[in-house]
């Protein structure tokens, strides 16, 4: 299937792996498009079209077909005419915004875990390589596919369905000229779930920020924003009891947001800005409130509200203030109302809800800012509307309420494109429409959006209206205004074997996609979604930016109330869909294979779920309800021209009048196909598998007779040239021999006239005459040369006097051979004295070239060590007494803390280095554990030795000063066999405390020497500088 294909060519292996475009389905049933897709699954063709929309079923696995190579391949082609892939609706849509100069869009829709956000990620990436490559578009480029790793770290969090859920809606406009560079891009985010910051279901994370920055943060970073390396510190973060997720790598992912804000252009100020906001997010969901006397909330511990304040830049007076009591004005006085315990919790919650949701909004528009193309020509767009999809969850509350309705809107929208680009091409082509019976889902959004009537507006009533409004009065009026329509139904309304299905706090919507049934529990708190005055002014002093930039747009003068969320909600999905309307539409319809993840399976009942809710049969109802397939003329004759005598080889004639002989040839019924204006049009598919099947018979007798005729050709053709050949060959091949035979002698007289005259010139300098006589004479003498060489160094009269030619190399050869002589003679020096020379080899590949001090040591001769076993304290001695002192020598160890000096001995012996205080062993290090040797390109005698430390409680690298360096070095190298590990650095040297920690030792030039503790508690080391000659 990666080979040129177009899809009438595919039809042929339709038994094998199904229909690629489901129009072309014999039966358009349930059950055919299931079956179609299962088989198409299994081998991995994970797309199919419905016309120009592709469904895709997500496989769970990596597959090879969306690398360079592959995107190549869909550059500029027609859309059918290679197998479905989504860069083909990318392409398509790129190079018909270019050729029409108009709007696209492509609505990439399906459930959790479906494969949207992956879907979108292609297509950026497609453009990102196929658009022209210009400096403004790489920026640009890499702006756009950057946002992703910054937004799905805020706005994506692990759900029961999927680990990087968006839990957001999302639309891109990608910005291009009249070239199709891409120059610029625009983000609309859609209701971010803010409740998922204070509450997560079992099973659930928060939002991916929070870990990545626990996990992944610096130290330094974690200590500025006082917060620990432990998620299961954080109340926010520990409710649904899988903060640790073995598919996500919170570190890595936490390096790629910090890199991706970088490139988006966030400087230092506001990046730090962000992370603290998110950290006091974390500080306020530990803030905890204890009962007094009256059963009011006090604040006893006061640690965490600090945090927040300082992170925040508010007063921590005043925060606490907002946090336990309620500022009532009554007229000229102002009275302070404590909360309980329980208000007091709502009221921290619904602060961090909406820190975290304006700071949300906050970072898309920066993001905003940083792709904005500022150049007012005109300019296209194709956008990416990457939103939530239909959600049946065991209990649905007013999140899945919103979502669901704006995948009824969407679904209305995708009904109106669809009939609306079908009826124009076929009013286009001059053929005949015909209308289209579908569900019409207007009855459900009106249900939810009509104005005074619908649930949103009642929602909002009784959210406004004073008195003790609750979700269940909620609920009363919902009964009272709605009790007659045929797509609501409560507990109270329900016949007698509905009522068992639903709870008395529960109502039922019959969405397009199937039933719904909501819990009313928590949808006035959520609409409402409000934060008291005292706490709007607090933030709006904020001293952090972010924060006064967010809430600054807040008027906190102005007493009415703010619009709800799902008044908020309804008037922007109003707006995107006028704006959809307004551009050519594209469509994605992912679906999941199965609930568990795993791939190669393939969950029948979930998948006709998907196909259901996603109106994929409503969708291919439409299209198949005129014409299933249509061709333009030319693409049709060229196809199936060799079916008709007339039309083959070669039509001269107008394409449509070919194609109108081709189905009288083929004997079409007048009602089987129409004529359009540049397209024909056949209704029904077996009349295009009848077609095809005509096609792949004359292909084979066409096929047949072509061969046979080119091999007669091919077989004459080769017989002649084989004659000709031979002919040739023998002609050749005899003057060939003669010419050998001439050139030959010729060569021989030119040979012997040479050597003669060279001979004759020998004496004089080297030409072309005399080169070949003078390389005989050098050749006679190295002959000579060999059976007379002196026998001796002391023998400086035997060697051989040379030619005039060969002084030069005569006098090489024999300093070459004096070598030689004096090479045995060194042979033969003592071992004592030879171990010594090898212990400097070894120190001078260690340290020649790289420290200061090395050349004055050099002639400074290596001691067996320099402290005798008698000056070792006899318990250490028994202490190590099964291995073998191999060396020793005092140095000055420091303290890894603090950096005391104190005077130790070094020993080592086969196994270990021993570190020893008088009587006592206060460090061993074994040569295993040994990471590695640094010190420094200077004059000092500072080492720092780096050990394997896996324990928090095991010891870290030791640091010390020894006077004898190279001695030392040169033997822990050779009996731990680490010359490798010995490293000489410069500036400094990282040294690990213990595990996790790390200090540093700098090293710098002075007067005099000096070790000392700088103010920076790193350990500061001045070095001498050495004269050098």
């Amino acid at each position: 299937m990666q080979g040129r294909l177009d899809m009438e060519g595919a039809l042929t292996a339709r038994d094998r792996v199904g229909i690629q475009d489901f129009v072309l389905l014999d039966e358009t049933t349930e059950v055919a498009v299931i079956s179609n897709l299962k088989k198409r699954f299994s081998k991995d063709l994970i797309y199919t079209y419905i016309g120009t929309l592709i469904v895709s079923v997500n496989p769970y696995k990596d597959l090879d077909i969306y690398n360079k190579k592959q995107m190549d391949v869909y550059m500029g082609v027609n859309f059918f005419e290679l197998p479905p892939h989504i860069y083909a609706l990318a392409d398509n849509a790129y190079h018909t915004m270019l050729t029409e100069f108009n709007n696209h869009f492509i609505l990439i829709s399906g459930e959790s875990g479906a494969g949207k956000t992956e879907a979108s990620k292609k297509i950026l990436q497609y453009y990102a390589v196929s658009c022209p490559s210009t400096t403004l578009m790489n920026t640009v480029r890499d702006k756009m596919l950057m946002s992703n790793p910054v937004l799905e770290a805020f706005g994506n969090a692990k759900t029961l369905k999927n680990d990087n859920s968006s839990r957001f809606g999302k639309y891109m406009d990608i910005q291009f000229d009249s070239q199709g560079d891409a120059v610029g891009g625009h983000i609309l985010n859609y209701l971010l779930e803010k409740s998922r910051v204070v509450h997560q279901n079992h099973g659930e994370r928060n939002f991916h920020v929070f870990y990545q920055l626990v996990e992944g943060g610096s130290d330094d970073l974690l200590t500025q924003l006082g917060l620990e390396r432990d998620v299961q510190h954080y109340y926010y973060l520990t409710q649904g009891e899988c903060a640790i997720v073995s598919s996500i790598n919170d570190k890595n992912d936490w390096k790629s947001v910090k890199n991706a804000l970088q490139v988006i252009e966030f400087d230092e100020t506001n990046t730090s800005h962000l992370f603290r906001v998110v950290a006091s997010v974390l500080h306020l969901g530990n803030v905890h409130f204890d009962p007094d006397s009256k059963g009011h909330a006090l604040l006893k511990n006061n640690t965490e509200l600090n945090w927040v304040s300082d992170l925040l830049g508010v007063d921590a007076n005043n925060l606490k203030e907002g946090l336990t009591f309620r500022k009532i004005e009554a007229k000229t006085e102002q009275v302070l109302s404590p909360f309980t315990i329980d208000h007091a919790i709502y009221v921290r919650d619904a602060l961090a809800k909406a820190i975290y949701g304006q700071t949300f909004t906050w970072l898309v528009n920066r993001i905003n800012e940083s792709m904005e193309n500022k150049d007012s020509s005109r300019k296209t767009v194709i956008g990416l509307l990457d939103i939530y999809g239909f959600e049946v969850f065991y209990v649905n509350s007013f999140e899945q309420f919103c979502i669901n309705y704006c995948n009824e809107k969407l679904q209305q929208l995708f009904i109106q494109l669809t009939l609306k680009a079908e009826q124009e091409e076929y009013e286009a082509e001059g053929i005949e429409w015909e209308p289209v019976q579908f569900f019409n889902n207007k009855i459900i959004c009106d249900l939810v959006e009509e104005k005074h009537r619908g649930i949103i507006s009642i929602l909002d009533e009784e959210c406004l209206r004073p008195g003790d409004a609750t979700d269940l009065t909620f609920l009363d009026r919902l009964e009272e205004k709605m009790g007659n329509h045929p797509h609501f139904v409560t507990h109270r309304l329900a016949d007698k074997m509905t009522r068992k299905t639903l709870e008395r706090g529960d109502f039922r919507l019959l969405h397009y996609a199937g039933e719904v049934t909501y819990c009313v529990v928590g949808f006035l708190d959520k609409n409402n979604d409000l934060l008291y005055r005292n706490i709007k002014n607090l933030v709006c002093q904020s001293k952090n930016t972010i924060v006064r930039e967010c809430f600054s747009a807040v008027d906190t003068t102005n007493k009415r109330r703010p619009e709800t969320v799902a008044t908020q909600f309804k008037n922007s999905l109003q707006k995107l869909t006028e704006m959809l309307m307004a551009k050519e539409a594209w469509y994605i319809r992912c679906l999941k294979s199965n609930e568990s993840k795993q791939p190669g399976q393939f969950d029948e009942a979930l998948i006709r779920h998907q196909v259901k809710y996603l109106g994929l049969m409503e969708h291919l109802r439409v299209r198949r309800a005129g014409f299933a397939y249509r061709r333009k003329y030319e693409d049709f004759l060229k196809r199936y021209k060799p079916l008709c005598p007339a039309t083959w080889p070669h039509w001269r004639g107008m394409p449509a009048d070919g194609v109108e002989l081709l189905a009288l040839h083929l004997g079409y019924l007048p009602d089987e196909y129409k004529m359009g204006r540049t397209k024909i049009f056949i209704r029904h598919p077996r009349t295009l598998y009848a077609t095809e099947d005509a096609y792949e018979k004359c292909k084979h007798d066409l096929a047949s007779k072509l061969q046979a005729k080119y091999k007669g050709y091919k077989v004459k053709g080769e017989f002649k040239k084989q004659k000709e050949a031979a002919t040739k060959i023998e002609t050749c091949w005899r003057g060939a021999q003669a010419r050998k035979e001439k050139e030959k002698r010729a060569w021989a007289v030119k040979v012997i006239k040479k050597f003669i005259k060279a001979y004759i010139n020998r004496g004089e300098a080297k030409s072309t005459d005399n080169s070949e006589y003078l390389a005989f004479v050098r050749q006679s003498y190295l002959n000579r040369l060999k059976n007379n060489l002196p026998k001796t160094v002391l023998d400086k009269t035997t060697w051989l006097t040379p030619p005039a030619v060969l002084t030069e190399a005569s006098e090489i050869l024999r300093k070459l051979h004096y070598r030689l002589m004096v090479r045995k003679y060194v042979r033969g020096i003592p071992p004592q004295k030879k171990a010594q020379l090898q212990m400097k080899v070894v120190t001078s590949a260690i340290f020649k070239g790289k420290k200061e001090n090395y050349p004055p040591s050099i002639p400074q001769l290596f001691l067996d060590t320099r402290i005798s076993e008698q000056e070792i304290n006899i318990r250490v001695l028994s202490m190590i007494r099964n291995e073998q002192i191999k060396y020793s020598v005092p140095v000055i160890k420091y303290d890894r803390n603090g950096f005391k000096p104190r005077p130790r001995q070094l020993i080592l012996t086969k196994t270990a280095a021993y570190l020893v205080e008088e009587a006592k062993i206060k460090q061993r290090v074994s040569y295993n554990s040994l990471q590695g040797i640094s010190v420094s390109n200077l004059s000092d005698g500072i080492i720092a030795i780096h050990i394997t430390c896996e324990d928090p409680k095991q010891k870290g690298d030791l640091i010390i000063q020894c006077e004898h360096l190279y001695e030392f070095l040169t033997k822990l190298s050779i009996i731990a066999n680490k010359q490798d590990a010995i490293k000489v650095v410069q500036g400094s040297i990282k040294i690990q405390i213990q595990s996790g920690k790390e200090n540093s030792v700098d090293f710098t030039t002075g007067q005099e020497p000096m070790v000392y503790k700088a103010k920076n508690g790193h350990l500061m080391v001045v070095a001498t500088r050495t004269r050098t000659r």
